[in-house]
């Protein structure tokens, strides 16, 4: 007897969601020619807190690798970007291979953090990122608290800059989830899910724990590297406490456990909802952070699965769902 898992057809309701998701990409990729400079600045965040959900969900909604220090990646980020652009190279092709040069660093980390245990791996990526945060404060290019500014990018006329941003965050909120989406349809999403669910369990039947879990360790940091970049690029000046602020990780947790925890839709879902929660509640400073927590606790109290499982519910079935369904085929069938 053969066991595969295998994916349910997309349906109707699917293939009408990518195509206005597709349709909305084209908007946003326009928006430049007609929208005005704040509304682009508050969608290039937008997209920034996508991308950041998207590649925490991955790590924590399907391999089960729950870490509240992704924010080391981010700050690696900015920091290498500061290093190239000092370096002489031009400040856009900078954002591009700082991310690059992120992956890199993480791919030796992987061998050592992955080789832990839930809490453990949680708690070690939270020290990690501190540590790096304290080694480069001693850079004295970056000041310590002081920080410094992009002056490279600075220098580029502020209509030309935004725009430019804008576009490479679209753009890359498009292929994070594109990414995303092709992969968690694929055998890694299977393996990934299998070993969320029981890792000795999938161990024992073939899956290559290591393989699979690097893997999404790897995509995630660029993930996250990305969205480290794309901040530095829009907010110029990069200061390490900014830059690994714990905030990070409480705003990926925050998007995907409202939004739902191991669902495609779920993290864009959750980014959006903090947007507008930010949007809302941001003039009342540091109090909308409480109104985070509030919303947070409701949902965990009367919706623990999130937005997606109250649609799921109305509906009856999970939009773009990734989840794997057992099919058990007899050798024997149709003799």
């Amino acid at each position: 007897m053969s066991h595969t898992h295998v994916l349910a057809a997309v349906s109707r309701l699917d293939k009408v969601l990518i195509g206005l998701g597709a349709a909305l990409a084209g908007l946003l990729l326009a928006l430049p020619l007609f929208g005005s400079p704040l509304i682009v600045d508050k969608l290039t965040l937008l997209m920034i807190y996508i991308i950041l959900a998207v590649s925490w969900n991955l790590l924590a909604g399907f391999a089960g690798l729950v870490s509240v220090g992704q924010q080391a990646f981010i700050g690696l980020a900015g920091y290498f970007v500061l290093r190239l652009a000092e370096a002489g190279m031009a400040p856009f092709p900078a954002l591009i291979a700082g991310a690059v040069v992120v992956l890199l660093v993480a791919w030796p980390l992987s061998w050592f953090v992955l080789r832990l245990k839930a809490a453990e791996f949680a708690v070690a990526m939270w020290v990690l990122a501190e540590a790096i945060r304290s080694v480069i404060m001693f850079d004295p290019l970056v000041q310590g608290e002081t920080g410094r500014s992009l002056v490279t990018l600075n220098a580029i006329d502020a209509d030309l800059r935004r725009t430019a941003i804008y576009l490479m965050a679209v753009a890359s909120a498009i292929l994070v989830l594109a990414v995303s989406y092709r992969l968690l349809r694929g055998r890694l999403g299977g393996e990934s899910q299998a070993i969320r669910d029981d890792e000795e369990a999938a161990g024992s039947v073939g899956v290559s724990t290591m393989r699979v879990k690097r893997t999404i360790f790897l995509i995630s940091a660029l993930g996250c590297a990305i969205a480290g970049t794309l901040w530095l690029a829009s907010a110029i000046t990069y200061q390490p406490r900014a830059a690994f602020g714990i905030n990070w990780s409480v705003f990926m947790l925050f998007m995907v456990l409202v939004g739902g925890l191991g669902s495609f839709l779920g993290p864009v879902l959750g980014a959006l909802l903090l947007f507008a929660l930010q949007e809302a509640f941001g003039d009342f400073g540091a109090w909308y952070l409480t109104g985070i927590g509030c919303v947070a606790m409701l949902f965990a109290l009367y919706a623990p699965r999130g937005i997606i499982g109250l649609i799921t519910d109305r509906l009856g079935h999970e939009p773009l769902s990734m989840r794997k369904e057992l099919d058990v085929r007899s050798e024997r069938r149709g003799r």
